[in-house]
Protein backbone atom coordinates (compact mmCIF):
# COMPACT_ATOMS: atom_id res chain seq x y z
CA UNK A 1 0.00 0.00 0.00
CA UNK A 2 1.45 3.62 -0.78
CA UNK A 3 2.57 5.13 2.19
CA UNK A 4 0.68 8.04 1.40
CA UNK A 5 -2.69 6.42 1.80
CA UNK A 6 -1.28 4.51 5.29
CA UNK A 7 -2.92 6.64 7.94
CA UNK A 8 -5.72 7.98 6.19
CA UNK A 9 -9.32 6.72 7.46
CA UNK A 10 -11.10 4.43 4.65
CA UNK A 11 -14.35 6.38 3.67
CA UNK A 12 -17.29 3.67 3.03
CA UNK A 13 -19.52 4.91 0.16
CA UNK A 14 -22.99 4.30 0.05
CA UNK A 15 -25.16 3.55 -2.83
CA UNK A 16 -26.92 7.19 -2.09
CA UNK A 17 -23.48 8.74 -1.98
CA UNK A 18 -22.60 6.68 -5.33
CA UNK A 19 -25.91 8.41 -6.82
CA UNK A 20 -25.04 12.04 -5.59
CA UNK A 21 -21.45 12.01 -7.06
CA UNK A 22 -22.90 10.77 -10.28
CA UNK A 23 -25.62 13.23 -10.39
CA UNK A 24 -23.14 16.23 -10.03
CA UNK A 25 -21.45 15.17 -12.81
CA UNK A 26 -23.96 14.88 -14.74
CA UNK A 27 -25.36 18.39 -14.08
CA UNK A 28 -28.52 17.16 -12.35
CA UNK A 29 -30.06 19.03 -9.49
CA UNK A 30 -30.38 17.00 -6.48
CA UNK A 31 -33.24 18.31 -4.67
CA UNK A 32 -32.73 17.29 -0.64
CA UNK A 33 -36.21 16.50 1.29
CA UNK A 34 -37.77 19.13 3.54
CA UNK A 35 -37.16 17.84 7.54
CA UNK A 36 -40.62 18.92 9.28
CA UNK A 37 -40.68 19.84 12.71
CA UNK A 38 -43.56 17.97 13.46
CA UNK A 39 -43.93 14.11 11.43
CA UNK A 40 -47.07 12.56 11.60
CA UNK A 41 -47.08 8.71 12.24
CA UNK A 42 -50.47 8.36 10.73
CA UNK A 43 -50.43 10.14 7.20
CA UNK A 44 -53.80 8.42 5.98
CA UNK A 45 -55.23 10.22 8.68
CA UNK A 46 -56.60 13.82 8.26
CA UNK A 47 -55.57 16.40 9.94
CA UNK A 48 -59.15 16.65 11.44
CA UNK A 49 -59.15 13.08 12.53
CA UNK A 50 -56.11 14.43 14.67
CA UNK A 51 -57.13 17.75 16.35
CA UNK A 52 -61.03 15.88 17.18
CA UNK A 53 -58.53 12.81 18.55
CA UNK A 54 -55.74 15.74 21.06
CA UNK A 55 -59.08 17.63 21.86
CA UNK A 56 -60.81 14.01 23.11
CA UNK A 57 -57.15 13.25 24.62
CA UNK A 58 -57.01 16.71 26.37
CA UNK A 59 -60.22 16.36 27.91
CA UNK A 60 -59.79 13.04 29.44
CA UNK A 61 -56.39 14.24 30.96
CA UNK A 62 -58.03 17.39 32.29
CA UNK A 63 -60.93 15.35 33.65
CA UNK A 64 -58.37 12.84 35.58
CA UNK A 65 -56.13 15.71 36.72
CA UNK A 66 -58.90 17.85 38.15
CA UNK A 67 -59.78 15.54 41.17
CA UNK A 68 -55.77 15.53 42.22
CA UNK A 69 -55.24 18.87 41.69
CA UNK A 70 -58.40 20.05 43.80
CA UNK A 71 -57.58 17.27 46.60
CA UNK A 72 -54.13 19.16 46.60
CA UNK A 73 -55.29 22.73 46.61
CA UNK A 74 -57.73 21.77 49.52
CA UNK A 75 -55.01 20.55 51.84
CA UNK A 76 -53.33 24.13 50.98
CA UNK A 77 -56.59 26.05 51.92
CA UNK A 78 -57.52 28.14 54.81
CA UNK A 79 -60.39 27.42 57.30
CA UNK A 80 -62.35 29.90 55.80
CA UNK A 81 -61.86 29.16 52.08
CA UNK A 82 -62.69 25.28 52.82
CA UNK A 83 -65.71 26.20 53.46
CA UNK A 84 -66.63 28.67 50.53
CA UNK A 85 -69.24 27.96 47.94
CA UNK A 86 -68.81 27.55 45.32
CA UNK A 87 -65.20 26.22 46.59
CA UNK A 88 -62.19 27.56 44.74
CA UNK A 89 -59.85 24.82 42.47
CA UNK A 90 -56.82 26.62 44.13
CA UNK A 91 -56.19 28.33 47.29
CA UNK A 92 -55.81 32.60 47.40
CA UNK A 93 -53.26 32.38 50.53
CA UNK A 94 -51.51 28.88 50.48
CA UNK A 95 -50.82 27.36 53.73
CA UNK A 96 -49.11 24.44 55.20
CA UNK A 97 -51.07 24.98 58.14
CA UNK A 98 -52.71 21.90 57.58
CA UNK A 99 -49.77 19.54 57.59
CA UNK A 100 -48.99 21.11 60.72
CA UNK A 101 -51.94 21.04 62.47
CA UNK A 102 -52.13 17.12 61.19
CA UNK A 103 -48.62 16.70 62.79
CA UNK A 104 -49.42 17.95 65.97
CA UNK A 105 -53.11 15.68 66.27
CA UNK A 106 -50.90 12.96 65.21
CA UNK A 107 -48.80 13.34 68.31
CA UNK A 108 -51.18 13.85 70.84
CA UNK A 109 -51.78 10.13 70.57
CA UNK A 110 -50.07 7.53 72.88
CA UNK A 111 -49.03 5.92 69.65
CA UNK A 112 -45.90 8.18 67.76
CA UNK A 113 -46.96 9.17 64.12
CA UNK A 114 -43.31 7.29 63.50
CA UNK A 115 -44.86 4.23 65.07
CA UNK A 116 -47.87 4.38 62.46
CA UNK A 117 -45.44 4.82 59.27
CA UNK A 118 -42.57 2.08 60.28
CA UNK A 119 -46.04 0.01 60.12
CA UNK A 120 -47.05 0.52 57.12
CA UNK A 121 -43.38 1.12 55.47
CA UNK A 122 -43.01 -2.40 56.97
CA UNK A 123 -46.16 -4.31 56.01
CA UNK A 124 -45.69 -2.54 52.41
CA UNK A 125 -42.11 -3.50 51.71
CA UNK A 126 -42.18 -6.80 52.72
CA UNK A 127 -45.60 -7.63 51.27
CA UNK A 128 -44.54 -6.07 47.88
CA UNK A 129 -41.16 -8.00 47.64
CA UNK A 130 -42.91 -11.52 48.55
CA UNK A 131 -45.74 -11.05 45.97
CA UNK A 132 -42.99 -10.05 43.24
CA UNK A 133 -40.51 -13.14 43.63
CA UNK A 134 -43.48 -15.68 44.61
CA UNK A 135 -45.74 -14.43 41.85
CA UNK A 136 -42.61 -14.34 39.49
CA UNK A 137 -41.44 -17.71 40.35
CA UNK A 138 -44.78 -18.89 39.82
CA UNK A 139 -45.24 -17.29 36.15
CA UNK A 140 -41.78 -18.36 35.44
CA UNK A 141 -43.01 -21.47 35.60
CA UNK A 142 -46.49 -21.52 33.77
CA UNK A 143 -44.96 -19.17 31.13
CA UNK A 144 -42.04 -21.70 29.98
CA UNK A 145 -42.56 -25.15 31.50
CA UNK A 146 -44.76 -27.33 30.42
CA UNK A 147 -46.78 -29.64 33.39
CA UNK A 148 -49.76 -31.43 33.59
CA UNK A 149 -52.20 -29.00 34.89
CA UNK A 150 -50.52 -25.96 34.33
CA UNK A 151 -53.33 -24.26 32.15
CA UNK A 152 -55.40 -25.16 34.33
CA UNK A 153 -54.05 -23.56 36.99
CA UNK A 154 -53.30 -20.41 34.90
CA UNK A 155 -57.31 -20.47 34.17
CA UNK A 156 -58.16 -20.87 37.84
CA UNK A 157 -55.73 -17.84 38.66
CA UNK A 158 -57.31 -15.69 36.17
CA UNK A 159 -60.87 -16.55 37.41
CA UNK A 160 -59.53 -15.39 40.66
CA UNK A 161 -58.94 -11.89 39.25
CA UNK A 162 -62.83 -11.74 39.08
CA UNK A 163 -62.62 -11.81 43.07
CA UNK A 164 -59.76 -10.08 44.17
CA UNK A 165 -61.83 -7.49 45.45
CA UNK A 166 -61.23 -7.27 49.35
CA UNK A 167 -65.45 -7.49 49.89
CA UNK A 168 -65.26 -10.93 48.54
CA UNK A 169 -61.94 -12.09 50.09
CA UNK A 170 -62.39 -10.07 53.77
CA UNK A 171 -63.82 -12.85 55.29
CA UNK A 172 -62.14 -16.25 53.81
CA UNK A 173 -58.94 -14.13 54.89
CA UNK A 174 -59.83 -13.44 58.57
CA UNK A 175 -60.85 -17.28 58.99
CA UNK A 176 -57.34 -18.61 57.47
CA UNK A 177 -55.30 -16.35 59.72
CA UNK A 178 -57.14 -16.86 62.66
CA UNK A 179 -56.64 -20.98 62.13
CA UNK A 180 -53.37 -20.13 61.73
CA UNK A 181 -52.94 -18.13 65.01
CA UNK A 182 -51.75 -14.54 62.85
CA UNK A 183 -54.95 -12.70 63.51
CA UNK A 184 -53.55 -9.18 65.58
CA UNK A 185 -49.73 -9.60 63.30
CA UNK A 186 -48.26 -7.83 60.58
CA UNK A 187 -48.13 -11.52 58.66
CA UNK A 188 -52.08 -11.08 58.58
CA UNK A 189 -51.87 -8.59 56.12
CA UNK A 190 -48.38 -9.40 54.22
CA UNK A 191 -49.08 -13.35 53.36
CA UNK A 192 -52.40 -12.54 51.51
CA UNK A 193 -50.65 -9.95 49.55
CA UNK A 194 -48.06 -12.75 48.05
CA UNK A 195 -51.11 -14.64 46.69
CA UNK A 196 -52.58 -11.27 45.15
CA UNK A 197 -52.98 -13.03 41.34
CA UNK A 198 -52.80 -9.96 39.35
CA UNK A 199 -48.85 -10.24 39.44
CA UNK A 200 -48.81 -13.98 38.11
CA UNK A 201 -51.49 -12.78 35.13
CA UNK A 202 -48.95 -9.80 34.74
CA UNK A 203 -45.91 -11.46 34.73
CA UNK A 204 -46.74 -14.73 32.91
CA UNK A 205 -48.22 -13.24 30.15
CA UNK A 206 -45.06 -10.86 29.78
CA UNK A 207 -42.74 -13.84 30.31
CA UNK A 208 -44.36 -15.79 27.54
CA UNK A 209 -42.50 -13.25 24.89
CA UNK A 210 -39.13 -13.80 26.34
CA UNK A 211 -36.96 -16.03 24.03
CA UNK A 212 -36.90 -19.22 25.37
CA UNK A 213 -33.74 -19.51 23.51
CA UNK A 214 -31.98 -17.36 25.90
CA UNK A 215 -32.63 -19.49 28.84
CA UNK A 216 -31.55 -22.75 27.36
CA UNK A 217 -28.24 -20.87 26.22
CA UNK A 218 -27.80 -20.05 30.15
CA UNK A 219 -28.52 -24.02 31.14
CA UNK A 220 -26.32 -25.20 28.78
CA UNK A 221 -23.62 -22.43 29.86
CA UNK A 222 -24.39 -24.43 33.36
CA UNK A 223 -26.90 -21.72 35.09
CA UNK A 224 -29.11 -23.37 37.71
CA UNK A 225 -33.15 -22.71 37.47
CA UNK A 226 -32.98 -20.27 39.97
CA UNK A 227 -30.23 -18.84 38.52
CA UNK A 228 -31.72 -18.62 35.22
CA UNK A 229 -34.72 -17.11 37.03
CA UNK A 230 -32.81 -14.57 38.84
CA UNK A 231 -30.49 -13.39 36.70
CA UNK A 232 -31.96 -13.62 33.33
CA UNK A 233 -35.62 -13.85 33.53
CA UNK A 234 -36.04 -11.04 36.33
CA UNK A 235 -34.18 -8.46 34.46
CA UNK A 236 -35.61 -8.71 30.96
CA UNK A 237 -39.22 -8.62 32.48
CA UNK A 238 -38.56 -5.00 34.59
CA UNK A 239 -41.46 -3.53 33.23
CA UNK A 240 -43.64 -6.18 34.62
CA UNK A 241 -42.68 -6.49 37.85
CA UNK A 242 -42.78 -2.30 38.05
CA UNK A 243 -46.18 -2.87 37.10
CA UNK A 244 -47.26 -5.31 39.97
CA UNK A 245 -45.08 -3.22 42.32
CA UNK A 246 -47.49 -0.58 41.50
CA UNK A 247 -50.59 -2.35 42.18
CA UNK A 248 -49.08 -4.19 45.43
CA UNK A 249 -47.76 -0.87 47.06
CA UNK A 250 -51.28 0.68 46.21
CA UNK A 251 -53.00 -2.31 47.99
CA UNK A 252 -50.88 -2.82 50.83
CA UNK A 253 -50.29 0.96 51.92
CA UNK A 254 -54.51 2.16 51.55
CA UNK A 255 -55.19 -1.25 53.71
CA UNK A 256 -56.78 0.44 56.85
CA UNK A 257 -56.58 -3.35 59.00
CA UNK A 258 -59.39 -2.45 60.76
CA UNK A 259 -60.65 -6.47 60.77
CA UNK A 260 -57.19 -8.51 61.58
CA UNK A 261 -55.04 -5.87 63.84
CA UNK A 262 -56.20 -4.82 67.09
CA UNK A 263 -53.29 -3.46 68.66
CA UNK A 264 -52.65 0.55 68.32
CA UNK A 265 -49.38 -0.20 68.39
CA UNK A 266 -49.64 -2.47 65.46
CA UNK A 267 -51.89 -0.45 63.02
CA UNK A 268 -50.50 1.27 59.51
CA UNK A 269 -50.87 4.68 59.02
CA UNK A 270 -53.96 4.87 56.66
CA UNK A 271 -56.14 3.61 60.13
CA UNK A 272 -54.94 6.19 62.39
CA UNK A 273 -55.88 8.84 59.18
CA UNK A 274 -59.40 7.45 58.72
CA UNK A 275 -59.58 8.25 62.42
CA UNK A 276 -58.93 11.82 62.40
CA UNK A 277 -61.24 11.75 58.65
CA UNK A 278 -63.86 10.45 61.14
CA UNK A 279 -63.14 13.05 63.89
CA UNK A 280 -64.01 16.12 61.30
CA UNK A 281 -67.59 14.82 60.83
CA UNK A 282 -67.72 15.94 64.77
CA UNK A 283 -64.99 18.74 64.39
CA UNK A 284 -64.73 20.80 61.59
CA UNK A 285 -61.96 22.44 62.58
CA UNK A 286 -60.37 19.27 60.87
CA UNK A 287 -61.82 19.76 57.95
CA UNK A 288 -58.22 20.90 56.48
CA UNK A 289 -56.33 18.04 58.65
CA UNK A 290 -58.44 15.60 56.47
CA UNK A 291 -57.41 16.82 53.44
CA UNK A 292 -53.72 16.97 54.18
CA UNK A 293 -54.52 13.39 55.22
CA UNK A 294 -55.92 11.89 52.10
CA UNK A 295 -52.81 14.00 50.69
CA UNK A 296 -50.59 11.77 52.22
CA UNK A 297 -52.47 8.79 51.46
CA UNK A 298 -52.32 9.11 47.75
CA UNK A 299 -48.95 10.61 47.28
CA UNK A 300 -46.81 7.49 47.74
CA UNK A 301 -48.55 5.57 44.68
CA UNK A 302 -48.84 8.35 42.68
CA UNK A 303 -45.46 9.12 42.69
CA UNK A 304 -44.38 5.61 41.94
CA UNK A 305 -46.79 5.70 38.74
CA UNK A 306 -45.16 8.60 37.73
CA UNK A 307 -41.63 7.87 37.99
CA UNK A 308 -42.48 4.77 36.26
CA UNK A 309 -45.51 4.94 33.83
CA UNK A 310 -43.46 4.46 30.75
CA UNK A 311 -42.60 0.98 31.62
CA UNK A 312 -46.64 0.34 33.10
CA UNK A 313 -47.45 1.51 29.44
CA UNK A 314 -45.54 -1.25 27.93
CA UNK A 315 -46.52 -3.87 30.12
CA UNK A 316 -50.02 -2.86 29.58
CA UNK A 317 -49.64 -3.41 25.45
CA UNK A 318 -47.63 -6.70 25.66
CA UNK A 319 -48.88 -8.62 28.41
CA UNK A 320 -52.26 -9.29 25.49
CA UNK A 321 -50.03 -9.58 22.85
CA UNK A 322 -49.27 -13.08 21.18
CA UNK A 323 -46.88 -14.37 18.23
Amino acid sequence: MDKNWADKPVKVKTRGDILHEQAERLGQKIEVPKKHLIVRRHPNRSITGDVIIYLLLALVAVAMLFPLVFLLGSSLKPLDELFRFPPPVWPTRPTMDNFSDLFVTMGQSWVPFSRYLVNTIFITVVGTFGHLVIAGMAAFVLAKYDFPGGRLFFLLATTFLMFASGVVTDIPNYLIMRRLGLVDTYWALILPAFAAPIGLFLMKQFMEGLPTALIEAATIDGAGRFRVFWSIVMPNVKPAWLTMIIFSVQSLWNNPAGTIIYSEAKKPLVYALQQIQGGAAVNIARTGQVAAANVIIVAVPVLIFIFSQSRILETMASSGIKD
